[in-house]
C-alpha cells in the first residue's frame, strides 16, 4: 500500500520531478477543512499509488514553499507533472474530484 509522503523544503524539488502525477497538499494542523481530507489522500494513495504519488506538505514548518506557490487558502492541492504545476484544487473537494484531477495527467 502507498502511503502519503511528507515532502519539506529540502525534498519538495527532487520529488515534483518525476513524470508520475504527483498531487500535493499544503495543509496545516489547525485547518479543520485539511483534516476532513486527509482520510482521502489516504484512501487514493492505497487506490493510485502506482499510478501517482500523494503528498503534504505543511505550510507552518515550510514557509517558503508556502511563499513560492501563492498559498492563501488551505487545503490547496496542486498536481505536479515533470516538476511543472498542470492542476490546482482549492478547498476540500470531493474524492471524485481529486481522481479526475490525477486522472487527466496519468
Amino acid at each position: 500500500m502507498a502511503e502519503v509522503l511528507k515532502l519539506n523544503e529540502a525534498d519538495f524539488d527532487a520529488a515534483i520531478q518525476s513524470d508520475k502525477p504527483i498531487l500535493v497538499d499544503f495543509w496545516a494542523e489547525w485547518c479543520g477543512p485539511c483534516r476532513m481530507i486527509a482520510p482521502v489522500l489516504d484512501q487514493l494513495a492505497s487506490e493510485m499509488g502506482d499510478q501517482v504519488t500523494i503528498a503534504k506538505v505543511n505550510v507552518e514548518d515550510n514557509h517558503s514553499l508556502a511563499q513560492r506557490f501563492g498559498i492563501s487558502s488551505i487545503p490547496n492541492l496542486k498536481v505536479f507533472k515533470n516538476g511543472v504545476e498542470v492542476d490546482n484544487i482549492v478547498g476540500a473537494v470531493p474524492k471524485v474530484r481529486l481522481q479526475e484531477a490525477l486522472q487527466k495527467h496519468i
